[in-house]
């Protein structure tokens, strides 16, 4: 795997970006607040080295079902009136069902000339999204940013807890219960009103997810053929096995803290591993990995990336839910080698 040199077509990861970024974590290494090591002891190379578990013998067909449940869904999208214009996008707001019974919304933003050339789903952290990024997306793009059930701002239910600590264990004590598999369940529907809303949308369908948003794409996209590229940012979810042994300040510390007194919860989250679920995906995928992360530790993020089946980048980052001084031009230079990437 080549780090050198001039990114071209045929490299897996971006070779300026990894070694800048290899630069400033060794800056960052002792300047964090922390009471434990954010890059959990690994090395840049190190982290190219670590895998993804097993899945269970029926992941593929458990995965299967779910998606074809919803399929079946009317999803019923509604267009709100424009929200926002500026000199690219136009902003509305958009509902539409997905499954149990729920509504969900979020916002369709399209290309301010009128022209659709391709479709994109973006998913956000944990914290929920207060308002579309529409720079972050392709150009010439409609794209739906859903916020995903039982999150702020415009998804809330009063049976799902909303603070990433108690959502990413809502219903974690069975796999048909868990609620990152309702959540994968809302990607597809959100595919489905866009498609339904911008038909054109469909010759080019993208998804784009951060944090949360990157850890649930990975369980969503292997058993949809309507997505042909996808860039996953800072992924959680990844390698499960691992992460219950690490320390973090994000939503793992709780799972973390309930496998110490429930050790079964383990069986549970094999079927919702993004490593585990990534040996799946075929369509090309970047992703951006951060070296130090106190949120979603970046072995996790890297298992991600190195279990993918089809065409990949990898995008080092210094850090990721760490602001360091050169964060803003890091995160500029990642949109922009999206933009590139997807076909």
């Amino acid at each position: 795997m080549r780090r050198n040199g001039d990114v071209d077509a045929g490299d897996e990861v971006f070779g300026g970006a990894w070694e800048r970024a290899a630069r400033r974590v060794e800056r960052l290494r002792g300047d964090h607040p922390f009471d434990f090591d954010p890059t959990y002891g690994y090395p840049p190379d190190a982290l190219l080295g670590v895998g993804a578990p097993a899945p269970p013998d029926d992941f593929d067909a458990f995965w299967r079902r779910r998606f074809a449940r919803a399929r079946e869904v009317r999803v019923a999208p509604r267009l709100g009136p424009e929200v926002e214009r500026d000199a690219h996008h136009r902003t509305h707001r958009v509902e539409f069902g997905s499954v149990g019974g729920r509504r969900l919304g979020g916002w369709l933003t399209l290309p301010a000339s009128g022209r659709v050339t391709r479709g994109c789903v973006a998913t956000h952290g944990y914290g929920g999204r207060a308002r579309p990024e529409p720079a972050l997306a392709p150009p010439g793009a409609a794209t739906l940013w859903p916020v995903l059930r039982g999150l702020p701002e415009l998804s809330r239910f009063p049976d799902i807890p909303e603070e990433p600590d108690a959502h990413v264990l809502s219903g974690i004590a069975a796999r048909d219960t868990y609620v990152h598999g309702d959540c994968a369940a809302d990607v597809w529907c959100a595919a489905t009103a866009l498609l339904e809303l911008v038909p054109e949308a469909a010759a080019r369908l993208s998804y784009l997810g951060t944090s949360f948003g990157g850890g649930i794409g990975p369980l969503a996209l292997p058993w949809d053929e309507r997505f042909t590229a996808a860039a996953l940012t800072v992924p959680s979810f990844g390698n499960h096995p691992l992460r219950l042994t690490l320390p973090c300040v994000g939503s793992g510390e709780a799972v973390r803290r309930l496998h110490r007194e429930r050790p079964d919860v383990a069986e549970v989250l094999r079927y919702f591993d993004a490593a585990s679920a990534a040996s799946r995906m075929r369509i090309p995928t970047l992703v951006g990995a951060a070296f130090l992360d106190p949120a979603v530790p970046p072995p996790g993020q890297f298992a991600v990336f190195g279990a993918l089946a089809g065409p990949r980048r990898l995008f080092a980052l210094t850090a990721g839910h760490f602001e360091h001084p050169d964060t803003a031009a890091e995160e500029a230079e990642l949109v922009r080698a999206t933009h590139r990437f997807l076909p």
